[in-house]
C-alpha cells in the first residue's frame, strides 16, 4: 500500500464528505478511493470512518488521523515546492492582487527592486479593496490585511501592523481627546466599511482586557486613504493600520488618540491556492516580500507605542 497516497485519499474524503467527490476531486473511481480506505483502516487496525446510505463522519481514531494526516501532506507538499522552486528559472506572468492604500504606499516601491532581481517574470498587479476570489479571478497570489488569517487558501503571514487611534492636532484642539474609551461616544469618527467590527472598536488595556465601544461615526467609507484624509482635515477619529498613518502620526499631522490602549493588531498575509506545485515566480515573490518585511516593518518603526 502506497501510504502517502492513501493518507491523500482519506484527507479528500473527509473534507468531500463522500467518496464519490473524493475520487472526482482525484480523478480516479470510487472503487479505488474505497480500496484505500479499506487497506489504511487494515494497515492501522481501526475504524476511521463511519460510514451509512446517507451520512458519513469520523471516528475518535479518524479525527486523531486526519489532523495529522493534513500536516504531513503540507510538509510534504512545501518539500515538493521547495525543491521545484529551487530547479525552475522564474519566469512568466505573475498576476498579484493586494488592497489599494497597501499597494500604493507599501507594495509599488518593491516592484523595481523585484524586478531587477527576476528579470524573466512579468507582473501584472490588481489592487482592490474588496476581497476576491482568487482561484476564479486567475490571480496567482493575493495580499490581505486580516486579523483572522485564510480560511480558503494557503497563508504566509509577511508581516504584522499595528492599528491606531488617531485624529489631528486641530480636531482634539477644538474637541478634546478622549480620556477613556467609553468617551469616544462622544466624538466624531470616520469608520471603515470593510472594517470586520464596523462601528464597534476594540481596545486592549495594558492587563490585556478588551473593551468594545460603539462610536458615532460620521462618515464612512471603504478606502482608507479617504478615512486618512479625512482625519488629517480634522473632521474625527480614525481607527487605521501604521502602515497608512504611521509616517502622520512620526510628522505630528496626526497624534495618537488613548496611546495607553491597544487596538488589535492585523497580519498581512500572503494568500495563494495551495502548497503543492507552487510555481517558481510566486514563491520567490513570497520569499522576496517576507525579507523586506521582517522584523519590525518599516511603517511601524518609531511610531509611539499604543
Amino acid at each position: 500500500m502506497d501510504r502517502l497516497r492513501a493518507l491523500e485519499v482519506f484527507v479528500e474524503v473527509v473534507r468531500r464528505e463522500g467518496f464519490a467527490r473524493a475520487a472526482d476531486a482525484l480523478d480516479t473511481s470510487p472503487a479505488n478511493v474505497t480500496r484505500y480506505i479499506g487497506d489504511l483502516e487494515a494497515h492501522l487496525g481501526t475504524r476511521l470512518l463511519n460510514r451509512s446510505s446517507r451520512k458519513m463522519s469520523l471516528t475518535s481514531s479518524g479525527e486523531a488521523l486526519f489532523e495529522r494526516a493534513k500536516s504531513i501532506l503540507d510538509d510534504v507538499a512545501e518539500a515538493e515546492a521547495i525543491v521545484s522552486a529551487a530547479t525552475l528559472r522564474p519566469h512568466g506572468l505573475l498576476r498579484i492582487n493586494a488592497p489599494l492604500s497597501f499597494g500604493v504606499l507599501q507594495l509599488a516601491p518593491l516592484w523595481p527592486r523585484f524586478h531587477q532581481q527576476y528579470p524573466d517574470v512579468q507582473l501584472e498587479v490588481a489592487l482592490i479593496d474588496r476581497v476576491v476570489d482568487i482561484v476564479d479571478e486567475g490571480y496567482d497570489l493575493a495580499i490581505r490585511i486580516s486579523g483572522a488569517g485564510s480560511g480558503t487558501h494557503v497563508a504566509r503571514k509577511l508581516a504584522t501592523s499595528r492599528n491606531i487611534l488617531c485624529a489631528s492636532p486641530a480636531y482634539l484642539r477644538q474637541y478634546g481627546a478622549p480620556a477613556t474609551p467609553a468617551e469616544l461616544q462622544q466624538h466624531q469618527c470616520i469608520g471603515y466599511s470593510y472594517a470586520a467590527m464596523a462601528d464597534q472598536w476594540q481596545l486592549l488595556d495594558a492587563a490585556g482586557d478588551q473593551q468594545t465601544v460603539k462610536v458615532r461615526c460620521i462618515m464612512h467609507t471603504n478606502n482608507g486613504d479617504t478615512a486618512r484624509a479625512a482625519a488629517l482635515g480634522g473632521m474625527g477619529i480614525i481607527c487605521q493600520p501604521t502602515f497608512l498613518v504611521g509616517a502622520d502620526v512620526r510628522a505630528g499631522r496626526l497624534q495618537a488618540v488613548l496611546p495607553e490602549y491597544r487596538v488589535p493588531d492585523i497580519d498581512i498575509l500572503a494568500v495563494y491556492p495551495s502548497r503543492r506545485h507552487l510555481s517558481a515566480k510566486v514563491r520567490v515573490l513570497i520569499d522576496f516580500l517576507a525579507q523586506h518585511f521582517q522584523g519590525t516593518p518599516p511603517w511601524d518603526r518609531a511610531v509611539p507605542d499604543q
